[in-house]
């Protein structure tokens, strides 16, 4: 009977969720805060809680944040990340002072807490790469001056990911200052190792990994993922590093192969993730931080368009690319929900899950429109104040102009 239930209720949510992406995609939308929404409506103080599926899906949120980051891994290769990071770190450490310190202060404000307040920054620091590529895509801006600035920050966020999520690992596990400072010398000497590795030797790890077969290539490459994020989450450094250094380390067809057969898997398990977020967050407990949340996320939209404004004009690119690289650089997603579902499983803050709901839900629903618009907006808005800038000018060249003729008459 309980197999029975459980076929149920997870079928439905499969089907939901199903349904609803179908939804988003016709209207040109992410279909992140749908999820998100459904998550609520069937968890803590929902519509219709489930029970018999709960433990299922927590297991395939677990995996959902593995492939993300796997996912995110194979789009890069170790010499891409070499590369970006030297010539593009000025821009990643001003998105990420402009970005994380907002989520720091308001997390210190709210009396939360110093452990609150790097979680908070990492929620508010780091964009929702999915949702800004998508966008760049509708708008057919993928060819533009300014995207490789865009993508340049992403990829800079996506680095410092391997070493800020061993820290925020150690920090809600109540580590100590040794047993932390240990955990992030062993993710940053994984990272470096990785790194090292998949540069001289990537090669040979994607002959070793390849195979014509997809049944056998989907095996391995997955099956090693998730060996490899065990490891490190045993390690108290974070199963979403070794995920994410499971795909940089495979390049090559390897990572284009893997990419196209885990890409149904990924869009299945992190939809199932971010409906588990959602069951765990009281919809009851989401009005009382909803000020907050709109507030910090009116504040990070602003330092986020500031930070692609400062990268565009560094890189040289045009008034106009440098606010369409602002704007394509609001949208927070997937991330700032790792970020907050590893807090929130660990039981730092009962408002922080909330508040991250929240903050998300606006930006991930603000994002596409602000990519859009800030462009037009600030042109038409630098236009209007350069006519009032001329009109002062004007008058004064004609009130000289009359007093000359006047002087002239007499």
């Amino acid at each position: 009977m309980h197999s029975a239930v459980l076929l149920i209720e997870f079928g439905s949510i499969i089907l939901g969720l199903g349904l609803l992406g179908r939804f988003a995609a016709r209207f040109r939308l992410s279909p992140i805060p749908l999820y998100l929404l459904a998550g609520l409506a069937f968890g803590e103080g929902g519509l219709l809680p489930l029970g018999a599926s709960e433990e299922f899906i927590a297991t395939g949120a677990e995996i959902g944040v593995i492939l993300l980051l796997l996912m995110l891994g194979l789009e890069y290769t170790a010499g891409d990340l070499v590369t970006n990071l030297k010539a593009h770190y000025p821009a990643g450490l001003v998105d990420g002072a402009l970005n994380a310190v907002p989520g720091a202060l308001a997390a210190l404000l709210l009396g939360w807490g110093p452990v609150a307040a790097v979680v908070l920054a990492g929620v508010t620091w780091i964009s929702s790469s999915g949702v800004i590529a998508k966008v760049l895509g509708d708008l057919g801006r993928v060819g533009n001056r300014e995207t490789p600035v865009i993508l340049s920050v992403l990829v800079l966020e996506d680095l410092a990911m391997a070493v800020y999520l061993p820290i925020v690992t150690a920090l809600v596990a109540g580590a100590g200052l040794l047993a932390g400072s240990l955990t992030l010398a062993i993710a940053l000497g994984a990272a470096g190792l990785v790194l090292f590795v998949a540069v001289r030797y990537g090669r040979l790890i994607s002959r070793f990994v390849s195979s014509d077969d997809p049944e056998k290539l989907l095996l391995v490459v997955l099956g090693l993922t998730i060996l490899v994020a065990g490891i490190a989450q045993q390690l108290q450094v974070s199963a979403a590093v070794g995920a994410f250094l499971v795909g940089i380390a495979l390049s090559g067809e390897v990572a284009e192969g893997a990419h196209t057969l885990l890409s149904p898997l990924r869009d299945l398990f992190a939809a199932v993730f971010f409906v588990f977020f959602g069951l765990h967050t009281d919809p009851a407990s989401i009005p009382p931080v909803l000020l907050p949340a709109l507030a910090l996320a009116v504040v990070t939209a602003a330092t986020k368009i500031a930070t692609g404004y400062w990268a565009a004009r560094r890189a040289g690119i045009s008034v106009k690319g440098r606010w369409r690289a602002g704007g394509a650089l609001v949208a927070r997603g997937e991330f700032s929900i790792v970020i907050a579902g590893l807090a929130v499983s660990a039981g730092i803050e009962p408002s922080l899950g909330p508040l991250a709901t929240a903050y998300v839900l606006i930006l991930v629903v603000l994002g596409p429109l602000t990519a859009r618009f800030t462009e037009p907006v600030a042109s038409r808005w630098t236009r209007r104040s350069d006519r009032r800038a001329q009109a002062p000018e004007r008058s004064s060249c004609t009130a000289k102009a009359e007093a000359g003729a006047s002087v002239g008459g007499d």
